[in-house]
């Protein structure tokens, strides 16, 4: 499964998210446009593969699209190897030194959640993210949801 496969599945995690959402600005007389990964009413996130140097782009773009929309950005890497590769490192760090929430889910995880979800009765408009167990230890999104009820 590929980055845009496995985004969209994460983003159907968050109740009233959006994924691909196009923001446009201006350049030189040229109207341009950048895609984020996964918005919700407070985030712009962008996800990126480990072992893929063109994930550290994923900084690069949740801060920009910060820029563009006052959200908070954050970057997920979507673990495939089951440890924390070069990139993942270098991700951790960078991304704390800029005050960036990163987050890492396995891509088994987010896809044992996602063929679950109509095993689970959640309530309409509430985020279906993994909770306590198992699951959660490979992907624990939950920082997104405590960083959402802090600012309201």
């Amino acid at each position: 499964m590929g980055e845009v496969e496995l985004a969209a599945l994460l983003c159907a995690f968050l109740a009233g998210s959006a994924e691909e959402q196009r923001h446009y600005f201006d350049v030189a007389g040229m109207k341009r446009y950048v895609r984020v990964d996964c918005e919700t009413a407070d985030h712009v996130i962008e996800m990126g593969l480990d072992g893929s140097a063109s994930a550290r782009d994923s900084l690069h773009q949740a801060l920009f699209a910060q820029h563009l929309t006052g959200k908070t950005p954050v970057v997920i890497l979507i673990d495939r190897d089951g440890y924390e590769g070069r990139f993942e490192f270098e991700m951790r760090h960078v991304t704390k030194a800029a005050g960036v929430l990163y987050l890492r889910c396995s891509e088994g995880a987010i896809q044992r959640w996602a063929a679950t979800s109509g095993m689970r009765q959640g309530e309409v408009g509430v985020d279906d993210l993994p909770g306590p167990g198992a699951v959660a230890s490979r992907c624990d999104l939950q920082a997104l949801r405590r960083e959402r009820d802090a600012g309201s």
